[in-house]
């Protein structure tokens, strides 16, 4: 198999996988749900079917046995219950070590395939499955119809491969074996339309193939035969009789097909034709569209990641550059210039655009793994949890998609580990056995709020601050805010767990999740009430590539803010020109909004203008002010991001470059607004807010 072939199966099976790991934690809340049962069959028979054609056998060979029970699940014959679940999401997590030829020391695959045989045997159908040696294991179908049904006629089945079928990696043989794990008979090719040797058609199939299917074979069960090749397929319901002169040569025909284990057909191929079974005879059933799932997949392009990121860099120096044209053309005043940059202004925004849409992923790409991993830590620590999300569709920077898995494991690890208490501890204080933990996801101006809600135990501050004090992180006589108390727990080697395990304890993880949030240009909070439960609030911005920005100018310096974060814009009343001792507020139709002097904050020399703008900006639910010498004007914005020498600087999240090719630094509104919260006294102190800006 070539790389690129090996790639693109690789790929599949990513998706596969997690749209079946997606369907068994589904199934945990709906047992019943026949509709997720068809799912989860499906994503099997299309991995053991595109494993089988790309050879790698032994996936197939393990995928049969997990693809069987399902089968029988699906006929009513096996329950879903925990054993079920556990053993196939045990099997789902071997497959990708199955595709890469890893060995199995430890014997967990024969483990798991043993369990599942135990399952099949203590079923219904396990006595007459078994009764036919060499028989596949899905040949059970007789055994879960009643014997009226069983002793019925049976039907002809007639199929033949319709258009490019060989160029498109059909294999009838295989198709063949699937049907005679239904319980095909009597099979017999129809060589008749065959052309002579001059005018054969390498890539068609010119055969037909007939044979006999037990009465109690359903539409459903053809259509999963059919599932992987176009095919055109007709079913006579009459009666059949054997001594028909079509028949007078079956043991040739059938000699000519080769006895193959039975095999899933190639997930290459188109979708099934599907099939409604007639009451009158030889009614054939048409093909029909795929499914919204296939035509979803046809509808897409499956693009390397490095592409995209290099799209982006190419973009990102489009819009330097269209920047640079647009400032000569204002300056040259020549009327096509500036018609033409006036073009190429708009082509960049929307090339940006469609480029910034192609990196946005949903959150929903990370919920699967997180699912999974509340269940098998609730299942791990006795703790009984429901997990539940809102906002899965809201979308972020893939960038920032990848990095924020880690952070979050760790959250919703420690909310299980640490914020979670006993089914007995809950209801001691009068709450439900089971907990509850909410991942919400919500798009706020230019940032994505990302919550992680329990309603656990909640968080001490008087043990955090004891701990820290002990740990030597603060000070006996520090005062804090509750809030900056909680945020001790981001501190490296802080943990308030009193012993060691395999999970937690260790205090690095709350760091590791610091340190990510932080790269990202975001930030973190934590509310907690004890005894009631704890979130933790992750904010970040939409993208890291480019965003469109207001141009501000402080003391002869330019400065981007992030649009989205600008609520508006007013002039600084004069009575407010001069600093006070205390808190500086405006008054913005009723609501007190504090500001900052951003000439204080960054203690800029000389004296302002007469006129000063107050830029407010937004960031989460709070507000706050920063006063500006000037209003330049908007820019599309190209992210640079910092040397690690000014990693520290927290006020400034990046730097642009500007038309004419100065660099203009991004401030960081979160962290501004997170400043004004606390009214600090820039005039009394500027070097302390100087200090505080590099802090």
């Amino acid at each position: 198999m070539s790389d690129d072939m090996a790639a693109i199966f690789r790929d599949e099976l990513r998706d596969l996988l997690e749209s079946l790991e997606r369907g068994l934690l589904d199934l945990k809340s709906r047992p019943t749900d026949m509709g997720l049962v068809n799912q989860v069959f499906r994503d099997l028979h299309t991995v053991k079917g595109s494993g089988a054609m790309f050879g790698f056998t032994d996936l197939a060979a393990f995928i049969h046995e997990f693809e069987t029970v399902f089968d029988r699940v699906r006929a009513g014959v096996i329950p879903i219950g925990p054993e079920i679940l556990r053993l196939a999401l045990a099997a789902k997590d071997e497959i990708p070590g199955l595709v890469e030829g890893d060995a199995d020391p430890d014997g967990r695959r024969a483990a798991i395939l043993s369990a599942l045989q135990d399952i099949m045997a203590r079923s219904p159908a396990s006595d007459v499955a078994g009764s036919e040696e060499g028989a596949p294991a899905t040949a059970h179908a007789a055994a879960d119809v009643p014997v009226d049904q069983a002793a019925r006629h049976p039907s002809r089945l007639r199929f033949r491969l319709s258009g490019a079928a060989f160029a498109m990696g059909a294999r009838p043989e295989i198709v063949l074996d699937e049907l005679r794990g239904l319980g095909a008979a009597h099979i017999a090719v129809d060589l008749s339309d065959v052309p002579a040797l001059d005018r054969l058609d390498v890539e068609a199939c010119a055969l037909v193939w007939s044979m006999d299917m037990p009465a109690e074979i359903t539409a459903a069960q053809l259509e999963d035969v059919f599932l992987f090749v176009d095919a055109d397929w007709t079913l006579d319901a009459a009666q059949v009789d054997h001594s028909d002169a079509a028949h007078a040569d079956e043991p040739e025909a059938a000699a000519s097909l080769p006895d193959r284990a039975a095999q899933p057909a190639p997930a290459s191929v188109a979708a099934p034709a599907a099939a409604v079974l007639p009451n009158e005879a030889r009614v054939a059933a048409p093909v029909a569209p795929r499914d919204a799932r296939a035509e979803a997949a046809g509808a897409t392009v499956r693009v390397p990641a490095d592409r995209l990121d290099s799209l982006m860099d190419a973009v990102g120096e489009l819009v330097i550059l269209e920047a640079r044209l647009t400032q000569l053309a204002r300056e040259s005043r020549d009327p096509a210039l500036m018609a033409t940059a006036e073009q190429i202004t708009r082509l960049a925004a929307g090339l940006r655009d469609a480029t910034m849409t192609m990196r946005m992923v949903p959150m929903r790409s990370l919920v699967g793994r997180f699912r999974r991993l509340v269940m098998d830590l609730s299942d791990k620590l006795g703790k009984p949890v429901e997990f539940s999300v809102i906002g899965e569709d809201t979308e972020l920077d893939k960038t920032v998609i990848e990095k924020l898995a880690d952070p979050l494991v760790h959250i919703l690890r420690n909310a299980i580990d640490h914020g979670m208490e006993t089914e007995d501890e809950r209801a001691t204080s009068g709450k439900a056995r089971g907990g509850l933990i909410e991942l919400s996801a919500e798009h706020a101006g230019a940032e994505v709020l990302i919550r992680v809600r329990d309603d656990g135990r909640g968080m001490d501050p008087a043990r955090i601050r004891a701990k820290a004090v002990a740990q030597g992180l603060i000070s006996a006589d520090a005062v804090l805010t509750e809030s900056q108390v909680y945020a001790l727990v981001f501190e490296p080697g802080f943990s308030t767990a009193e012993t060691v395990t395999e999970l937690s304890g260790r205090g690095v993880g709350m760091d590791v999740v610091r340190r990510t949030i932080e790269s990202l240009r975001g930030s973190l909070e934590i509310d907690s009430k004890l005894g009631h439960g704890t979130t933790v609030t992750l904010r970040l911005p939409l993208t890291l590539a480019i965003i469109e920005g207001l141009l501000i100018e402080v003391a002869g310096e330019r400065y981007t803010l992030p649009m989205p974060s600008v609520q508006e814009i007013v002039e600084l009343p004069p009575e407010k020109a001069q600093p006070k001792r205390t808190g500086d507020f405006l008054d913005i139709r009723g609501r007190f909004v504090p500001f900052l002097r951003l000439r204080a904050l960054f203690d800029c020399a000389g004296e302002p203008g007469a006129e000063q703008n107050v830029v407010i900006v937004m960031s989460g639910e709070n507000r706050v002010g920063l006063v500006v010498d000037r209003i330049v004007g908007t820019n599309q914005t190209v992210i640079k991001q910092m040397s690690k020498l000014h990693s520290a600087v927290r006020a400034v999240s990046g730097a642009t470059i500007l038309g004419d090719g100065s660099v203009a630094l991004i401030l960081d509104v979160a962290h501004l607004v997170g400043m004004g919260r606390t009214q600090v006294d820039l005039q009394s102190a500027p070097q302390s807010a100087a200090r505080e800006l590099a802090a």
